[in-house]
């Protein structure tokens, strides 16, 4: 029985292994995005009504909420790309890494 780390997949076989998955990754990344814009869009209206009352005294409460959403969104980006690296897709796994840290400077940066 041969090995099968001996077996060379084919290129045109292996770019469109690569293809797909890049396909694959970036739908789920959309996805993902799509619900974190859902979450930050429905907390936008409550948060503009809660300004009509008096104004309460002292400083108001940080805001966690965008941190959070984009702060999940990047763990995920990152776990994708270092699966992908696994795996053997450098590039893919490289720019899905590139991604992620673009998120969490954005995660960084939300709560001011």
């Amino acid at each position: 029985m041969p090995e099968l780390t001996d077996q060379q997949p084919s290129e045109g076989k292996g770019a469109l292994t690569a293809g797909c998955l890049l396909l694959l990754v970036l739908v789920a990344d959309v996805a993902a995005g799509s619900l974190v814009l859902i979450v930050l869009a429905a907390r936008g209206p409550s948060r503009m009504n809660a300004g009509s009352g008096p104004a309460p005294a002292g400083a108001p409460p940080a805001d966690w909420t965008p941190a959070l959403c984009f702060g999940a969104s990047a763990l995920a980006v990152c776990v994708t790309g270092v699966m992908l690296l696994r795996l053997g897709h450098r590039y893919i796994g490289a720019i899905q890494l590139g991604l992620c840290v673009v998120m969490a400077s954005l995660a960084l940066g939300a709560r001011r």
